[in-house]
């Protein structure tokens, strides 16, 4: 049963990533070496397998290296408490999500394509250190200018930490998810990509306004929710960031993901 544990969680941590293909390739390879060496007598092919096989172990870590680095990350944050709120604080909160459901909305309206991201508990440093630092009180005039069509802002992501955004412009990793090779996901743009593997990379909450058709979509852990009205996301924001939250991806926010996915 504990092997079984530790399998289930490893392939569970490398679902939908490109380390999974990865690794049915390395599967397949090792079993077709198999039954090569096995059923056939090659002293040649039989000596080179035999010899490449320690190499192919010890270049294990360095191919699932990202994948290793996030898993051990979620094991640390599951000890991780968030400190005790003041109302202050939860008013702060309180204040950034209906920014950011009010901006959304309004870009959303006009057809203007954005992506805000929100930290969470993982630092988002290297990235804020590719855009242009602001270290402005978050208000939905403000995401409004940043995203407006052939503003020099408006191109990459804007950053939220905490009340304020520190940075616009910012660029983000593009996801490898296998999600993308299929359809309707495979013909998003590049926000959309973007908000994708910045959720696979942290746990950071993304928010996407789709340029073609004004689509709202929130992105988690490598999952999307698409096309969601302003309620909806107001309600997803304030399960992610209310009070005391540390892990959301308990009870309904799970499930959405999953529903979403399945469709």
């Amino acid at each position: 049963m504990l092997v079984t544990l530790i399998f289930f969680a490893l392939l569970y941590s490398l679902r939908d990533t490109q380390a999974m293909a990865l690794l049915r390739g390395m599967i397949m390879l090792i079993v077709i070496i198999t039954l090569l060496t096995s059923l056939v007598d090659l002293p040649a092919f039989s000596w080179f397998a035999q010899n490449a096989l320690p190499a192919m172990l010890l270049a294990l870590p360095v191919i699932f290296a990202p994948e290793i680095r996030r898993t051990l990350e979620r094991i640390g944050r599951a000890g991780v408490f968030m400190s005790t709120t003041s109302k202050s604080d939860d008013q702060a909160i309180e204040e950034t999500i209906r920014a950011v459901v009010s901006a959304s909305t309004r870009l959303s309206a006009r057809k203007h394509g954005a992506l805000i991201v929100i930290q969470r508990l993982d630092h988002l440093d290297e990235y804020i250190q590719t855009g242009v630092q602001l270290n402005a009180k978050v208000t939905p005039e403000l995401l409004l200018q940043i995203f407006y069509p052939n503003t020099p802002l408006h191109d990459g992501g804007a950053i939220i930490v905490g009340s304020q955004v520190v940075a616009a412009a910012c660029v983000l990793p593009l996801s490898a998810s296998g999600i993308l090779n299929r359809t309707p996901e495979r013909q998003m743009g590049l926000r959309h990509r973007a908000s994708l593997g910045i959720s696979e990379a942290s746990d950071a909450v993304a928010v996407v306004v789709s340029e073609e058709t004004g689509a709202i979509s929130i992105t988690h852990s490598g999952r999307m929710l698409r096309r969601l009205d302003p309620d909806r996301l107001e309600n997803i924001l304030t399960a992610f960031f209310r009070p005391g939250s540390t892990e959301p991806n308990k009870g309904m926010l799970p499930k959405l993901f999953r529903r979403k996915k399945e469709k």
